[in-house]
């Protein structure tokens, strides 16, 4: 597996509304996408910060992943997202090396992105997120 790029960096918030006014002031962040996705428990903003993204994630309630993070830990970084070519392949070459996968299947993630996640535990305390355009050619954005 080598990742074209870093795609993104997932940051879990308490306050989407106030966290994406944060990121505009603080780092002149401009506002990509924002999507509710009930399904996942979660309402996202993608911010551009310069060259880079942020996706900033909000629960829909206490007993979602997110949700869960930010009882146990805080806001803060929740994840770093890595756009690879071919998410099979890459989802593939990290099994063989010894990843312990959460998707072993990629599934359709925020914003029309095809998505795969590795547990924190196999990549020291980090949730990784594989990412590629979907099947579909939906954009991010």
């Amino acid at each position: 597996m080598h990742p074209l790029s870093v795609h993104h960096i997932g940051h879990a918030v308490t306050d989407l509304d106030a966290a994406v006014g944060t990121y505009e002031r603080l780092l002149g962040a401009t506002l990509e996408h924002r999507e509710t996705v009930p399904e996942q428990g979660v309402e996202a903003a993608s911010m551009h910060v310069g060259a880079s993204r942020i996706e900033l994630l909000a629960p829909l309630g206490a007993d979602t992943p997110v949700g869960r993070f930010l009882e146990k830990r805080g806001p803060g970084m929740h994840h770093v997202a890595y756009e690879v070519t071919d998410l099979r392949a890459a989802l593939a070459d990290a099994a063989r090396s010894g990843a312990d996968l959460i998707d072993a299947e990629p599934r359709v993630g925020l914003f029309g992105l095809e998505v795969a996640f590795i547990h924190p535990q196999s990549v020291d305390g980090v949730l990784v997120e594989l990412v590629s355009q979907s099947r579909t050619g939906a954009e991010h954005g």
